[in-house]
Parts: C-alpha cells; structure tokens; sequence
C-alpha cells in the first residue's frame, strides 16, 4: 500500500495479517502505544495564539467552524484586514478551509519561509545529533523546494512528518477539479521526488495528471490538487491494515472539498492507502463529486460499490504486475480493507491500466492508465478505454 514501489512478499502479508488479528482488539481499543501529541508543535503554537486573538474588536472564528460561516466572515474583512490576519497566522489561515484561496497561497508561503528559517537554525544547533542536523537540512531544502516560484499551497503544516496540499492550475475559475489521494508513507519529505521515480510521489502524480488533463481537453479549464493533507500509515505494519487514519482523512478531505470554491464537478484520483480513505468518505461527499477512480487498491473498506453509498461513479483499475493483488482482501473485525475493487461482482467501472508498471507507474506519462484518468477528470467517458474483464465499463454514464 505504499506510494512507491517496494513490493513485500505474499508470505509477509499474510504473517503481519494473522499476527495483527491477534492485537486487533488491542489496536481499536487504545491499549496499544499512545502517541503523545507535542504541544510546542508550530501550527498548536499559531492555534493558540489564534483562539486568542481579534479584529477590529472581535474575537476571530473557530478554526472548525463550517466553511461557509468561515467565508462569511473573510468577505466581511477589508482587504487589508485579511492580509494582516494572514501575515500575523499564517499556519492558520493558510489552512482554514473557507478562506480565500489566494490568501491561503499567500499565508502558506510565508509559513514556509518561517518553516525554512527554523530549520536553518536546526542545522546549526549543537543540541542536536549529527543525524538530528541532517534532518534539519533535508527538511531546510524541501521547504526552499516548495518556495521555488509558481508554486501554490493550498495547505501547509510542518509539524511532525508533516502535510501539504499543491496546486496545479487555476482553482477559482476551474470547471473541473481533480484531486489526487497518495497512499502509505505519505508526508512532507515524500512529497515530491525527482529522478526516474518523480511520477511516483504525490506532487509528480498530479503534474502528470494536469498536463494530461489538458492534453485531452484543451477548452477545459482544469485545476489538479495534490493532496497529502491528512496523516498516512508510516511504512506497511498495523495502521496500513487498520482504518483509523483513512477515517481521520477521510474528515479533512471532506471538509476540503466541501470548500471547494465555484461550482467546478470534483474527480478523486486514489491511490493504494488512499482509496481506503476515499472509500471511508465516499457516503458524506457532496454531490459535486462526479467519479471517484481507484488504482492499486487494497479496498475501500466495503464488500461492493454500492455500499459507498454515493452518486458518484466508482472506477477501478489495477495493472497486471501491481503486488497489491497478492494482498488477501478481507475485513475482519476492523482489519482488512474489504472487496477488491476490480473484482467483477464490486460493481466499480473497471478501465484498462493498459501498459501502466508496478503498484507506482499508474501516472506515469504516455500510459494508458493515465490517459484514462485524464478523460475521466475532464469528463470526456467516452475516451475511457476499459478493461479487458469489464468492457461495459462505460455504460449508462453520462457523456459517454
């Protein structure tokens, strides 16, 4: 279920699976290893400080207030004014979902150069172990990455492994929006790669997937999110297996998309872990969802489409040398994510990954698993080419 392309072996899967049915009672009730939540982390920090504050004599909003109060109130600002609560709480605003997405842009940006400042002086901190200062400059060199120019933040906190949301295209005047749903090992030091792997991180994903987009439809105007705002599973062990980080995702990727701006028809692209969490969020997304397209997927934590419980349309795809088919689907008390998608009786529109690599190579360029995610972000079903197993794939959808 990683992002990348390690590949355990069918033995390994089975042992952590039986041996984690045995802990499983342990692992839903709490009694396993808490993990304490630092209260000097960043964003707690700006959090704080925020409850505190206020604007021209008021107390400002509740952070989980519901986007659209949350709008209302940046709309009742002065220009000004929302420039100055973005520069005085930019780990805030950069992340409410509700206000203005350029402001959001802005605050981020500046809480990145805050980010890069801190871990220069990390590097220099005697304090710490030379691994400690390693850590400091790789985290240094990602943030100056994220800096460079053009680049657009719709969310941003460094705190822990770290999350982030990129932007790729105009998000206010896009007519389609694609967000794409990265899976295990998922945080701000995997965001993005280079080299021979860059299509397999989150950030390559959505820049291949964006400049197939408007390959395929040039007239559209399309915006692409590369989405690893929620915490991922760490590496292939118990939270991989569980549901409870897909759910705790599956919140935060609602309520952004529910904050969406305009009127723009939203596809989610998911990959591996992160069709779980699509899965878990499928039932409360809102109507302007229109597909909801899986690949690599160890299940959406139900028996069968239906039980989504959404009006989407559900895709599938899987290539024939992805290791996640040697992954048992199952569900048993909590472990295990269900059916497996491609399966015939799952009921999802099942499309060819054609020469598509690996559990990775899904958005990579020039592959056929690409090409047909594009066309279903931009609505055109009738260039979907459908698997071999499914060939009524595009039946009875709309625009076919």
């Amino acid at each position: 279920m990683t992002s990348f392309d390690s590949s355990p072996t069918l033995t390994a899967w089975r042992a952590l699976l039986a041996v984690a049915v045995v802990f499983v009672m342990l692992a839903t009730t709490g009694w396993t290893a808490v993990r304490h939540q630092r209260s000097d982390e960043p964003r707690d920090i700006a959090l704080t400080s925020w409850a505190r504050g206020r604007i021209a004599g008021h107390a400002l909003p509740d952070v989980d207030a519901p986007p659209h109060r949350l709008a209302t109130f940046f709309t009742s600002l002065t220009a000004a004014q929302r420039t100055a609560l973005a520069d005085t709480y930019p780990l805030v605003v950069g992340n409410l979902n509700g206000a203005p997405v350029t402001l959001r842009y802005h605050a981020n940006r500046l809480a990145l150069k805050q980010a890069r400042t801190a871990e220069r002086d990390r590097m220099h901190d005697a304090r710490l172990s030379p691994e400690g200062r390693d850590d400091a400059f790789q985290r240094m060199q990602r943030f100056e990455s994220m800096l460079a120019h053009g680049r657009h933040f719709l969310a941003f906190d460094p705190s822990g492994r770290g999350h982030a949301a990129e932007v790729f295209g105009d998000l206010d005047r896009a007519q389609r929006v694609s967000l794409v749903v990265p899976g295990v090992d998922t945080n701000l030091m995997t965001l993005e790669r280079s080299g021979a792997k860059t299509n397999a991180a989150p950030v390559g994903m959505a820049k291949s997937l964006y400049a197939a987009e408007r390959a395929a439809s040039p007239a559209t105007r399309t915006a692409v999110i590369a989405w690893a705002d929620y915490t991922a599973p760490a590496g292939i062990g118990m939270d991989a297996v569980l549901g409870n980080l897909a759910e705790r995702g599956a919140v935060r990727l609602r309520a952004l998309v529910g904050a969406l701006p305009g009127t723009s028809k939203v596809s989610l692209f998911c990959h591996s872990y992160g069709s779980v969490l699509c899965g878990v969020a499928a039932h409360e997304l809102p109507s302007r969802v229109t597909d909801i397209a899986v690949a690599g997927s160890p299940g959406m934590r139900v028996q069968n489409a239906a039980q989504l419980h959404t009006t989407a349309d559900v895709w599938a795809m899987r290539d024939r040398d992805d290791w996640i088919e040697d992954v048992p689907n199952m569900e048993v008390g909590g472990l295990g994510h269900g059916a497996d998608p491609v399966d015939r009786g799952f009921g999802a529109r099942v499309a060819s990954a054609g020469d598509a690599s690996g559990h990775s190579g899904y958005f990579e360029p020039g592959t056929e698993s690409l090409s047909n995610f594009a066309a279903i972000g931009v609505g055109a079903y009738g260039a979907v080419t459908c698997a071999s197993a499914d060939s009524a794939c595009r039946e009875g959808i709309s625009g076919a």
